[in-house]
C-alpha cells in the first residue's frame, strides 16, 4: 500500500470506510453489478447491506420497502403484498436479482428474488 493510500485511509470518514468495505464485499459476489452501473429496464444481480426497512402501502396494497446499499449507491427494493419478510432487517446482507427500473429518479426493483447472506463476522 502506497503512502498516499495510507494517508487517505487515515483521514477517511467512517462513511467512506464503510462504503469501501461494502464495495469490496459486493465485488467479491460473482455476477453482481454495482448499483451506480445499473441501467433502467435491465435485469441485474446486486449484493449489499440493508440500510432501512419500511412498511409503506401503495394504492391500498401493503408494500415492504428496503434500501440496499453496496458502497457505490442505493437501490430501493419493494415487495408488493408483504408486510414483513423474515431476515430482511437493517444491517442484513442480501444478494438480489430482478428488473431495475427508475421510479422518481431512484433505481428500484419490485419483488426481487433474494438470498440472505451472513452478516460480517458470522
Amino acid at each position: 500500500m502506497s503512502l498516499k493510500e495510507r494517508l487517505k485511509k487515515a483521514v477517511a470518514s467512517q462513511a467512506e470506510i464503510e462504503a469501501d468495505e461494502e464495495r469490496a464485499d459486493a465485488h467479491r459476489s460473482v455476477g453482481c453489478t454495482p448499483v451506480d452501473q445499473l441501467a433502467d429496464r435491465s435485469r441485474a444481480s446486486v449484493s449489499g447491506v440493508i440500510r432501512s426497512v419500511t412498511l409503506r402501502p401503495r394504492e391500498g396494497v401493503p408494500a415492504l420497502e428496503a434500501e440496499l446499499y453496496d458502497g457505490s449507491g442505493a437501490l430501493d427494493l419493494v415487495w408488493l403484498g408483504r408486510r414483513e419478510i423474515g431476515g430482511v432487517t437493517p444491517g442484513r446482507r442480501l444478494k438480489i436479482e430482478g428488473l431495475v427500473c427508475l421510479i422518481d429518479g431512484r433505481r428500484t426493483v419490485f419483488n426481487p428474488r433474494y438470498e440472505l447472506r451472513p452478516r460480517p463476522g458470522e
